[in-house]
């Protein structure tokens, strides 16, 4: 028997460890302090609620043309739509925004002044400001300060089809910079300062964003996954040395249950040896957020979407075949003139309309009588049972946040997508184990979950975020977990940045 091999094993631990952590603290302590201020501070975003708040109201209607009538020049009368909404949300002016059915993925909608019928395509420099200035209200001044492809604040793939980005800093107590598409000339992402200055010191740097959109753009991903692959097996190792290292019974000759004689050593080993699980956990679940090897796309074929709305969604005259259609005005009057945005949509093969407010859930009402309206239950779930080929097992009707559909704060990854309740659960006997989430209200589906996807929920975002519904409820006792958790894992890489140092002088010394 070769006794030598079970010391190899070990010194080639103890250099793993030694090595890789030398390389790698730093990067370490970063994600630690970063992931602390994003915990309560989060990469610039506009979320649906923000962007419907500041939206202008329509009003009455009065001088905006009846859909058909304004989509009709374009050639989009009697089109399937995939998307029709009305607001002010262009140049300060009303606006129709409609996407054909079958339209590219991420293709920007076409916009038509509701007053006119016009299709503005050009979305110049006044186009924008005057977009700016309807998001922040009256009396808020602004500079336009330019195009750009991309910043540090806009490497979100979801902007991808409306750049180029005009750019416009409002002069508000918030010093807050808009951007505005370059293909619709709708607000897309708001930048407070705060977002800014502390986006640099969070989400920036925590994701790794000094690599996107500059000539270091195709190497992002495969750093981001060699450096969490790298940092898993380094703190693997370090527990397996630390367990080996530390008398459980009994003590060193100098008293201590660690053998290293310097304080950075030993608060090294004794922090490693309680932080070492949430290190591994945390560098692991930043692995798999990258989807490596697209290990979470399970291949499912999409939704039968069109079974669920029963129909395309299109605007014609309302004579002939064509069901009658309320005027804008019958629309605009349930709401009192105060609604944001009209949305359009198919439900259980009836055309109806989303009257959204300021804040809130929308008024839903039928595009024939304008009057307030249900989608109805059973007709719903009939519909719901041809989303998927394959047998419908249950609807579960949903009134709490539970493990798969819960809400975060919309600062955070997962948190921007409202999460009404109640919702319903659909659960298929496919081979994927498809969960489709749809909101009984609007008849709209909110969220697909099939096994891989629930598989990432908890090595991601479980591991990531602890975001298990019985901690998030009994805030601060979530932010005094992280607080600890956090703040241990920096120490531990801050005690290994010194030893590191230290290590690295003395080689060069010998040199």
């Amino acid at each position: 028997m070769d006794w030598t091999r079970p010391v190899r094993a070990k010194r080639w631990l103890f250099l793993t460890h030694r090595w890789l952590g030398v390389l790698l603290c730093g990067f370490f302590a970063m994600w630690f302090v970063s992931g602390i201020v994003m915990m309560y501070v989060g990469y610039p975003q506009l979320t649906e609620a923000e962007r419907t708040a500041h939206l202008p109201p329509l009003g009455s209607g009065t001088g905006l043309r009846e859909p058909d009538a304004a989509l009709a020049p374009a050639g989009l009368a009697l089109v399937p739509l995939a998307e029709l909404r009305l607001a002010v949300a262009s140049g300060g002016r009303a606006v129709y925004l409609v996407r054909p059915e079958g339209a590219p993925p991420r293709s920007p909608a076409t916009v038509i002044d509701a007053a006119t019928g016009e299709v503005l395509r050009a979305v110049d420099a006044p186009r924008a400001l005057a977009s700016a200035a309807a998001w922040a209200g009256p009396g808020v001044a602004a500079d336009y300060e330019g195009t750009l492809q991309e910043d540090a604040f806009t490497h979100s793939r979801g902007l991808d089809m409306h750049r180029p980005l005009h750019r416009v800093r409002l002069h508000d107590a918030d010093g807050t910079v808009l951007y505005v598409s370059g293909t619709t000339g709708e607000v897309v992402r708001d930048a407070p300062r705060t977002e800014r200055l502390w986006g640099y010191v969070g989400t920036w740097i925590h994701w790794l964003y000094p690599l996107r959109g500059n000539a270091l753009q195709p190497y992002w991903s495969a750093t981001v996954n060699t450096l969490a692959v790298a940092g898993t097996l380094a703190a693997l190792a370090g527990t397996v040395v630390g367990l080996q290292r530390w008398r459980f019974r009994g003590r060193y000759r100098s008293g201590a249950r660690t053998p290293y004689p310097t304080p950075a050593m030993r608060w090294h080993h004794a922090l490693g040896l309680v932080f070492s699980a949430a290190t591994i956990a945390w560098i692991f679940s930043g692995f798999m957020s990258m989807n490596p090897w697209k290990l979470f796309d399970s291949g499912a074929p999409p939704l039968n979407l069109a079974a669920l709305q029963g129909g395309p969604l299109a605007v014609g005259p309302p004579q002939g075949p064509h069901p009658p259609a309320a005027s804008l005005a019958a629309l605009l009057t349930p709401t009192g003139g105060t609604t944001r945005e009209l949305r359009w949509v198919r439900a259980t093969g009836r055309t109806l309309v989303l009257a959204q407010p300021a804040q809130g859930a929308p008024e839903v009402l039928d595009a024939a009588t304008a009057a307030t309206t249900a989608i109805d239950a059973a007709a719903l779930r009939e519909a719901i049972a041809r989303l998927v080929a394959a047998p419908l097992v249950r609807v579960d009707t949903l009134a709490h946040y539970d493990l798969y559909y819960y809400a975060r704060a919309p600062h955070t990854m997962t948190g921007a997508p409202a999460k009404p309740l109640p919702v319903l659960r659909a659960v298929f006997a496919d081979e994927h184990a498809t969960w489709v989430h749809v909101d009984p209200l609007t008849g709209a589906v909110l969220g697909r979950l099939d096994g891989h996807r629930r598989a990432s929920r908890w090595l991601f975002a479980m591991l990531h975020s602890w975001d298990w519904v019985p901690l998030l409820e009994r805030r601060p006792l979530w932010d005094a977990v992280m607080l600890v958790l956090g703040l241990g894992g920096a120490a531990l890489s801050a005690t290994g940045m010194v030893i590191g140092w230290r290590r690295l002088r003395r080689k060069a010394g010998r040199a």
